[in-house]
């Protein structure tokens, strides 16, 4: 399949771009989205179709699509500037308006259905303004616009764009319908009522395919200041979303069964096993990981998966290390895979690189929870764990059920330890044991907490207990001193376990 245009040849089967008789340095996802534009040129092309096919539904930021279409134009002599071949159409994509010669003719102008992503899509529909002032239309379309752009920070979650959902603007919607026309799982719809000096919000999410409410909340707020309501609601609605789909995700790969799964479906499957904080269950969540990189080697999830197992077990840094860097390799804006190389980098003890990636993943998605959660315990462990503490506080008020609870409950304690808030520390770890009775690490920051509090009874049984839990964890944490504690650190605590009765 070859197509002509002016001096340059497309040629589709040898994935080749030649002007004249000269081949043209192209790359290969320039050319793919190229030959996309192309194949589509009766009709403007979305960012949201270039996402789809070009980039196969995975979050890409704007300047990164703004860079390939730049190289696609600069392949083909055209640019910004000139659009002599491919034109710009202000707020609703490009779109190829040059003469193609050979080839196949361009199609009929029919919408095609969208391509569904892997990864779980949502579309945020306009609110509606129930108010009897109309100027309230534009406090309801900004709360709105500003949810669609904090959904698309989250590297799980494939948003569709403002120009798609906005479509269905004074519309009798019926959510199905709506799921399978813009291709998406989820559906946000809500809407807005002012009486007097108060905004009353509801927003509710539904699963389009069943029609189910995954999550509903209503927001009563004084309209003092407008545009700080609409940044807090805005804040309010998008950290409980995300949570609340991730949960949706995990209930709806467990509901599969294994052979049936795609690459998604074994990483949430995965997710679910590694957040149970058991052996066994560890070893079922890399044997799904490893499921989700053979049926996708180029999906990141898989490798965060495996690296986050890894971060479990004795000695296994350096690979845990090379497998959080792969998946930052794939997707270098993939704020969750920045946290998990934030951590990773902390197994080995490298305290300044842990906290640069940890900021990266913020800069990225300043409400990821894996963010705040790698940067709390980056922190305590670095000498700072007042910083952590209030770190890993907003990690567990972003996500307070997530499958990586067991260790953040834990990260807590310690953080309270190494801040020489004894009392806390023996708070929280006690709400780390009545969550995963069986995770043995609470066990030892209780116990040291209790010894500094002279409390010798109480934190012998929890010695007794997490020794009884993994003999191996304790002499690993305990008798050696593992990279990531600094010497001051790892000497408090023994500090604690000595006052508790422990000795060596």
């Amino acid at each position: 399949m070859i197509y002509r245009f002016e001096d340059y040849c497309l040629d589709v089967e040898r994935q080749e771009l030649r002007r004249g008789e000269q081949p043209v340095a192209i790359e290969p996802q320039v050319f793919d989205l190229l030959h996309y534009v192309i194949r589509h040129r009766d009709r403007v092309v979305s960012k949201d179709d270039l996402i789809a096919d070009v980039w196969r539904g995975r979050i890409v930021s704007d300047s990164t699509l703004t860079s390939r279409v730049t190289a696609a134009r600069q392949a083909i002599g055209d640019s910004g500037a000139a659009q002599r071949l491919i034109r710009t159409i202000a707020r609703k994509g490009i779109r190829f308006v040059g003469t193609i010669e050979g080839g196949p003719q361009a199609p009929a102008a029919v919408t095609p259905p969208p391509v569904s992503p892997a990864k779980p899509s949502i579309a945020v529909l306009p609110f509606e303004n129930m108010s009897s002032d109309a100027d309230q239309q534009f406090v309801a379309d900004g709360i709105a616009e500003d949810i669609i752009t904090a959904l698309s920070r989250y590297p799980s979650l494939f948003v569709i764009a403002r120009n798609s959902s906005f479509t269905y603007r004074g519309r009798a919607v019926d959510v199905k319908q709506a799921g399978r026309e813009l291709g998406v799982r989820y559906v946000l719809e809500g809407s807005l009522r002012k009486a007097g000096g108060r905004v009353r919000v509801t927003a509710q999410l539904i699963e389009a395919e069943t029609g189910n409410h995954v999550w509903a909340e209503r927001y009563d707020r004084d309209l003092a200041d407008i545009f700080a309501v609409q940044d807090e609601i805005t804040f309010a609605t998008t950290t409980a979303i995300a949570p609340a789909i991730a949960g949706a995700e995990q209930q709806r790969a467990m509901r599969k069964a294994p052979a049936n799964l795609d690459a998604w479906g074994a990483y949430q499957r995965g997710l679910w096993h590694l957040g149970q904080g058991t052996t066994d269950d560890n070893a079922a969540a890399d044997r799904y990981f490893r499921q989700a990189i053979a049926l996708d080697p180029m999906f990141s999830g898989g490798y965060l998966g495996r690296s986050a197992v890894l971060a479990r077990a004795k000695g296994t840094q350096a690979e845990e290390e090379a497998l959080a860097r792969h998946a930052v390799s794939l997707d270098p804006g993939n704020a969750e895979a920045r946290a998990r190389l934030a951590l990773a980098l902390l197994a080995r003890g490298q305290h300044d690189g842990a906290l640069e990636q940890a900021d990266e993943a913020l800069a990225i998605c300043p409400n990821l929870a894996a963010g705040h959660g790698a940067r709390g315990v980056v922190l305590s462990y670095a000498g700072k764990p007042a910083g952590g503490v209030a770190a890993l506080v907003m990690c567990l008020a972003l996500d307070p059920r997530g499958p990586a609870l067991v260790n953040r409950l834990n990260q807590l304690a310690l953080a309270h330890y190494l801040a020489r808030d004894y009392a806390a520390a023996v708070d929280a770890a006690a709400r780390a044991i009545r969550a995963f009775p069986d995770f043995p690490s609470p066990y030892r920051w209780r116990a040291a907490a209790l010894g500094q509090l002279g409390r010798k009874k109480e934190a012998a049984e929890d010695i007794e207990k997490a020794v009884a839990l993994s003999p191996g964890e304790w002499d690993f944490q305990v008798r050696n001193r593992p990279p990531w504690f600094s010497g001051e650190a790892h000497t408090h605590m023994l500090e604690g376990l000595t006052k508790a009765g422990w000795t060596t």
